[in-house]
């Protein structure tokens, strides 16, 4: 090709049609110009269907995480319900109804002091802020609610360390110092692998007396309603966030297969 294009213009010169060699001349820039042009845009086109199936990738991982982190959040939902239940039982014989079921009194006592953490499953999410590839996610509103979520959880972990800061000083400490635990931590066990309590363990009223005039103590459960009520509300605002992001990453994994 390139001795073809050569020849034209030898022709051209030997007959001294300089005016018709200029204009093949631009004509041959031109043609290369386009040329490059074309290579340009065929390479732009590759690069960015390479970048498109990364977002698509980071897409469906995303909605992994999201799916599995849901049913998570529905677990500590009704974790931290079952707390706020509970404390709310032992409240009421603070103030006056007499405890005619020790046992129970101390399972309800137990599962207000048993700690669990939420702990997200956003591991693709943090890759992507990480490795500086969230610019890769194209659609502004699935990027948004991703950074969403994350500030609630970051509320829900301001929550949940005051919440720990105060256990320790109104309910953990009062506890430790004014109860045996063995037969109360036997009996919850028990309970909670049976559906019952094993009638050989004794508990002392006296124990249970001297917590319930403690106010000290009575307020560690007015702290647990309080605050696992505020990260219950967080924990839901998450899981209809994540049923939103999860339809959202749909539409947009659908403009793939039109």
């Amino acid at each position: 090709m390139i001795k073809f294009f050569r020849k034209i213009r030898q022709r051209l010169l030997s007959e001294n049609k300089l005016s018709k060699y200029f204009l093949y001349a631009i004509g041959e820039i031109v043609l290369v110009v386009i040329g490059i042009l074309i290579a340009l845009q065929i390479n732009n086109n590759n690069e960015l269907n390479k970048q498109r199936a990364k977002e698509v990738q980071f897409l469906k991982n995303l909605k992994s995480d999201l799916i599995f982190e849901e049913s998570e959040l529905e677990r500590y939902i009704e974790i931290r319900e079952s707390i706020v239940n509970s404390a709310q039982i032992a409240l009421e014989h603070f103030n006056g109804k007499p405890v005619e079921n020790i046992q129970m009194f101390n399972y309800h006592t137990f599962n207000v002091g048993i700690w669990q953490e939420f702990q997200r499953n956003n591991n693709t999410f943090v890759e992507l802020l990480n490795s500086g590839n969230f610019t890769l996610i194209s659609n502004e509103s699935i990027k948004n609610e991703l950074l969403n979520l994350d500030l609630i959880h970051k509320q829900i972990i301001s929550y949940r360390e005051h919440l720990r800061n105060d256990m320790e000083h109104y309910f953990y400490d009062p506890w430790f110092r004014t109860v045996d635990l063995d037969p109360f931590a036997q009996s919850f066990v028990f309970y909670a692998n049976n559906g019952d309590f094993n009638n050989e363990i004794k508990l002392s009223m006296e124990e249970i007396d001297r917590l319930i005039n403690n106010t000290v103590f009575k307020n560690g459960f007015v702290v647990s309603v309080f605050t696992n009520s505020l990260i219950i509300d967080d924990y839901k605002k998450m899981k209809d966030l994540n049923n939103k992001v999860v339809e959202l990453i749909n539409t947009e994994l659908k403009k793939d297969s039109n």
